[in-house]
């Protein structure tokens, strides 16, 4: 049973450098040595995606085959209903009840947080770790964003590894320059352009040989 585990979810319409590095970044500040990579099936915050859940997580299984640090996790593919952090969440402490999570979420994320489905449970039950792009602050959250980092915060004196409790805090490791989008992928794919630097060639081979998203 592992002792840690990190989760960073999303649709991975596709998976790129923008998702594996900062994720591979976050490994290694917090000394953990495996990574949950888990595509969502029906996201709550949109309505389509371009790739089939199954496209969507076999390129997610090549950069695992690649990565020992992640594991490629689909359970949300299993379901048939919107994907909820928090019932994902509840399913992985039963599993692994001694378990301490992370999830890693972007600065977006932690901006519409409070609006989540049953936001305040997530905080019971895993730590938010917040990758935050360059020159992206905190200080101008709104109002309900202030609030929740006045009250759940790690104090960046304590380094990951002293962290005492298994739930709760939110965290923000140093930041990493890596400002790429699946949104900006899929238009350069779309365009005919170049994306050997954005991606694993494994990705971008098996999006040309399924011909995704012309």
């Amino acid at each position: 049973m592992p002792k840690v585990i990190a989760i960073l979810g999303g649709t991975f319409d596709p998976i790129h450098n923008g998702h594996i590095l900062p994720a591979k970044h976050v490994a290694k500040w917090l000394g953990i040595n495996e990574i949950h990579l888990m595509p969502t099936h029906l996201p709550p915050h949109k309505n389509t995606v371009s790739a089939s859940p199954k496209q969507r997580a076999d390129m997610v299984k090549l950069v695992c085959d690649s990565e020992t640090l992640f594991v490629c996790d689909q359970r949300e593919l299993k379901r048939k209903t919107v994907s909820y952090t928090v019932d994902t969440l509840r399913e992985i402490k039963r599993e692994f009840p001694q378990t301490t999570l992370f999830f890693i979420i972007g600065m977006d994320s932690l901006l519409s947080f409070t609006q989540w489905h049953c936001w305040q449970e997530i905080l019971t039950l895993c730590h938010l770790v917040v990758n935050c792009r360059p020159n992206h602050s905190v200080e101008n959250c709104p109002n309900d964003t202030q609030l929740l980092l006045k009250n759940h915060q790690l104090s960046k004196s304590v380094a990951p590894p002293f962290i005492n409790k298994q739930a709760g805090y939110i965290l923000f490791p140093p930041e990493i320059a890596c400002d790429v989008s699946s949104t900006l992928i899929r238009s350069k794919i779309k365009e005919r352009q170049s994306c050997y630097n954005l991606m694993p060639t494994s990705v971008l081979n098996y999006i040309n040989k399924h011909q995704l998203y012309r």
